[in-house]
């Protein structure tokens, strides 16, 4: 990049009030002029606020400059923010995407630019994979898989005969929604046990949550439904408010089982409303920045990097510090 349009750019950085590399305390001479544009996808749940943190704390810790664009849930803006850090010719982009398609044009654009892309948290959909450098995020599809696994376990430690699921989905065509999705219905696939009565989509707000359980509770009443797979935190605690409001007992007379880890649904986990809690963790900052620092540095990265997720649920000894939420 011309030395002119880096000092713009500094002093862009600098009047947004963005983490700039100027205020980290030590840089690296390799990493000092880097600059990174990351696109967040919203602030929906305590998940992608923490994530933002991540990212923040891990850029000041490399000595980055981070430009950040929050997206409010709108594709629209995603695609405008990468097209403004393309403008600011920033070094790499990262970005979480609200849907895997529709992004091959501005994609190119950042290509043609030379501009390398990280994509974070969600995947996209694309006949060209050269239009991105990475993936950092979890193996949705595996996600999926757990919360099934848990559930044959409890139908059997029940003794259950058959059960009624109810699922609460994450925004319609995004890749956590899909794979979670997926990865749910392998394992319970031919297990005459289960019957999956409805697939509602919550968007991954608290709100929708809520809003889900009332439609659901109203279609099929309070004794029409057996369990409640959502796919993360934020809807399964919306939908746990309701039931409780209705005086049905979470985690007892209708099971739940839950994505993320955060800290409010682990504490309803130990108290016995919440069955199961599969892992997704936000704090994706550091490998993000990792990447970076190899796309800059002439590196190689990995084409796809998940980090090491688990369960926590009502089989596992929950008073063991590790058990524990974000």
């Amino acid at each position: 990049m011309k030395r002119k349009a880096r000092y713009l750019i500094m002093e862009l950085l600098l009047c947004l009030t963005l983490v700039s590399c100027a205020s980290a305390p030590e840089k690296n001479p390799e990493t000092a002029q880097v600059v990174v544009g990351f696109s967040q996808l919203g602030a929906e749940s305590s998940w992608r606020i923490a994530n933002t943190e991540s990212m923040e704390t891990a850029a000041k810790e490399a000595g980055f400059g981070l430009m950040m664009e929050n997206a409010n849930q709108k594709q629209e803006k995603q695609i405008d923010a990468i097209r403004s850090f393309i403008a600011y010719q920033v070094d790499v982009i990262v970005f979480s995407p609200i849907v895997e398609n529709g992004w091959d044009n501005v994609l190119n654009e950042a290509k043609k630019a030379g501009i390398p892309v990280i994509l974070m948290d969600r995947m996209i959909s694309t006949s060209d994979e050269s239009l991105y450098a990475s993936y950092v995020g979890a193996d949705f599809y595996a996600e999926g898989r757990r919360a099934g696994e848990y559930l044959i376990r409890k139908a059997d430690a029940l003794g259950a005969e058959h059960m009624n699921i109810a699922e609460i989905s994450g925004t319609i065509d995004s890749t956590p929604m899909r794979e979670r999705q997926r990865g749910f219905m392998d394992v319970i696939a031919g297990d005459p046990r289960f019957t999956v009565i409805d697939s509602i989509c919550g968007d991954f707000l608290r709100s929708k949550g809520e809003e889900c359980a009332v439609q659901l509770l109203q279609k099929y009443g309070r004794g029409g439904i057996d369990v409640i797979y959502s796919h993360n935190d934020s809807m399964t605690l919306g939908a746990l408010d309701i039931l409780e409001q209705r005086g049905i007992a979470p985690g007892k007379d209708i099971l739940l089982i839950t994505v993320d880890g955060e800290k409010e649904a682990v504490d309803a986990l130990k108290t016995g409303k919440i069955n199961c809690v599969v892992q997704c963790t936000p704090k994706l900052g550091p490998a993000a920045m990792a990447l970076v620092k190899s796309l800059t540095t002439g590196g190689t990265v990995s084409k796809i990097t998940h980090p090491e997720e688990g369960v926590f649920c009502d089989f596992d000894d929950l008073t063991d510090p590790a058990t524990e939420g974000f």
